[in-house]
């Protein structure tokens, strides 16, 4: 969760679908200084996924709903003190935008939550990436991506073992629904970021997204959200599924390319699954690791041809 100027948050540019160019250092320093960029995004990858392993644990306490709202609310509160964004000078479509964009986080989060109540962490982040998945591949308008298209299709297929008859099927629509968000909160993210400087969309974003989701929380937990430990678990995971990832995003991307970026964070479904084994117990079968394999790798193949297509329009571009 993620970018530079196509969003103002780390969430942005981690996906198939991120175009952005940062500068890098040349030669040797590129080869050597590339090191600690991807170290900083498989940090944030793992933080994500143990972040909503956490979250898993802390569902009994708050419920899905609370425990979305208590890590919108304290990821706000962090990124609105950190970056204190401006408010004045701003016209009705740059608000109109990041309210948009809010509003899609908070719907991302919150059926992205109620998917991990019902199903296994692995599957169901297996199932929200294909909305990025799918919103790289209708992008490029490519007949390769077919291929990749028929890959993670497959990849479903075998998921739900021919039916998702292992799977709850509710679980498994909020988790295809918290794809689509994530599409969206793709696209309005690259809006906010050319509208609003550094990470101030983001903030406002978080903000409005939490304060949507409030009476959500209320309704379902009410007094719960008011506990000491729900707060302080709550908390953690907000800073393990938001501040701290978007942070470490945000950094690596100025020196790490936009497609090595990609590529690294189509790795989630498998940190996801690992990171629901070691804290949850959550093991998979020999077809569900099959599947999660060919979701990566269409995801993977989607990015390059991504970056092949953009590589190829540079040399078709005429010398000045």
């Amino acid at each position: 969760m993620h970018e530079l100027d196509q969003a103002p948050g780390p969430p942005v540019t981690a996906t198939p679908t991120t175009t952005q160019t940062p500068v890098t250092p040349v030669g040797g320093q590129h080869r050597l200084g590339s090191l600690g960029p991807v170290g900083l995004v498989l940090a944030g990858c793992v933080s994500v996924q143990f972040g909503g392993a956490l979250a898993v644990t802390l569902m009994p306490r708050a419920g899905a709903p609370g425990v979305v709202t208590l890590r919108l609310l304290a990821a706000a509160i962090v990124l609105l003190l950190v970056c204190r964004p401006r408010l004045r000078g701003h016209s009705r479509t740059d608000w109109g935008t990041v309210v948009v964009f809010g509003i899609a986080m908070g719907a991302m989060n919150g059926l992205f939550y109620e998917a991990v109540a019902r199903i296994p962490l692995g599957p169901a982040v297996t199932l929200e990436v294909l909305g990025p998945l799918a919103l790289s591949v209708l992008a490029s308008r490519r007949a390769v991506n077919a291929l990749w298209a028929g890959l993670a299709l497959g990849g479903v297929f075998l998921l739900g073992g021919g039916g998702f008859g292992d799977l709850d099927p509710v679980g498994v629509a909020f988790a295809l629904g918290a794809g689509g968000m994530w599409a969206a909160y793709i696209v309005f993210s690259a809006r906010t970021g050319r509208r609003f400087p550094q990470a101030d969309g983001l903030a406002l974003a978080m903000a409005v997204a939490a304060l949507l989701f409030l009476p959500i929380g209320i309704a379902s937990a009410g007094t719960r959200l008011l506990n000491p430990t729900t707060v302080a678990l709550g908390s953690a995971v907000a800073l393990l599924s938001s501040v701290l990832p978007y942070t470490l995003e945000l950094l690596a991307l100025r020196r790490l390319p936009a497609s090595t970026f990609a590529i690294l964070m189509s790795l989630e479904p498998a940190i996801a699954a690992t990171a629901g084994f070691l804290i949850l117990g959550q093991s998979l079968s020999a077809m569900e690791a099959a599947a999660i394999a060919l979701v990566i790798a269409a995801s993977i193949g989607a990015v390059r041809t991504q970056v092949g297509r953009g590589r190829a329009r540079v040399k078709r571009v005429p010398e000045a």
